[in-house]
Order: C-alpha cells, then sequence, then structure tokens
C-alpha cells in the first residue's frame, strides 16, 4: 500500500492513525531507526528532518530550522547498523534521506524529539491551552465586585 503525502502518524494505545499533512513524501513502509539509544521507525522516502516531524510535530514544526541546508540547527551525527561512533558522519538532517538501519548517535540541540531528548508535553499543552484556562469565569462574582 502506498501512503501519499497526505499522512503522518499519532500514537494512540500503540496504534499507527493518519492525519492529514503534506509534510512527507509519498511512502510505502515505515523502517526502523536509532535515536539516541531508543529504537523507532518512520516513513521510507523522506528527509531525516522531516521523519524527525513526524515523530515530534509540534516541536520540530515550530524548531528553529531553515529546512533548506543554510543553517547547521539540524546537523546530526549518524553511522549505520554494524559500525561504531567512531565511524560517525555529521549531516544536515534536512538534507539526507532516512536509510533503514541509521544509528543516530548525537542531535544538535535544536532537535527536541518528544520522548527521546525531550519530555513529551502534558496533554494540555498539546491542545494549547491549559484546562483552567478554558473554563468561562463566574459572572455573579463580577456583578458582586462592581455593584458599589
Amino acid at each position: 500500500m502506498l501512503y501519499s503525502s497526505r499522512f503522518t502518524s499519532t500514537e494512540q494505545a500503540g496504534a499507527v492513525f493518519p492525519m492529514d499533512s503534506d509534510l512527507l513524501e509519498p511512502y510505502e513502509k515505515l523502517i526502523g531507526i536509532e535515536i539516541l539509544g531508543k529504537r523507532v521507525e518512520v516513513p521510507e522516502n523522506n528527509r531525516l528532518l522531516r521523519c524527525f516531524q513526524y515523530l515530534s510535530l509540534r516541536s520540530i514544526s515550530y524548531g528553529d530550522f531553515c529546512w533548506n541546508g543554510d543553517c547547521t540547527n539540524c546537523q546530526v551525527w549518524y553511522h549505520m547498523e554494524g559500525q561504531t561512533a567512531a565511524q560517525d558522519r555529521v549531516v544536515l538532517s534536512c538534507r539526507v534521506q532516512v536509510m533503514e538501519g541509521m544509528v543516530i548517535t548525537r542531535v544538535n540541540r535544536c532537535v527536541e524529539l518528544d520522548g527521546i531528548n525531550r519530555e513529551s508535553p502534558e496533554p494540555e499543552t498539546r491542545r494549547g491551552h491549559a484546562a483552567h484556562e478554558l473554563q468561562a469565569p463566574d459572572s455573579s462574582s463580577f456583578i458582586e465586585e462592581n455593584q458599589n
């Protein structure tokens, strides 16, 4: 099955659900890579920075990245499975295609990946507002304060 570029994934109870997006190149399958010691699956046929965005949509989308190779904020160090860290290559993740078996050993401090090198945001933060900010003010207290 070929997934169009309209799909990214959201995890919920271990299942992967598509959601609309034009961020990714078309892909047929997810491939395994390792990021800072954690094994993850990302869409094939995509630039590594887009795969980071697939894993951590908010932090990468709002991160300080140029997306065209002019800055070094998306810089990563990687080698392939079977190699050692001594064989690490330094690349810009916006310029390198993801490959099955990549082992990413170091990332620039600007690359913040939820659940990998950054704690996942609280559920209310993901919606953009804390629950208490969504409650309407009590109008009776306003009336009492302004009756004088």
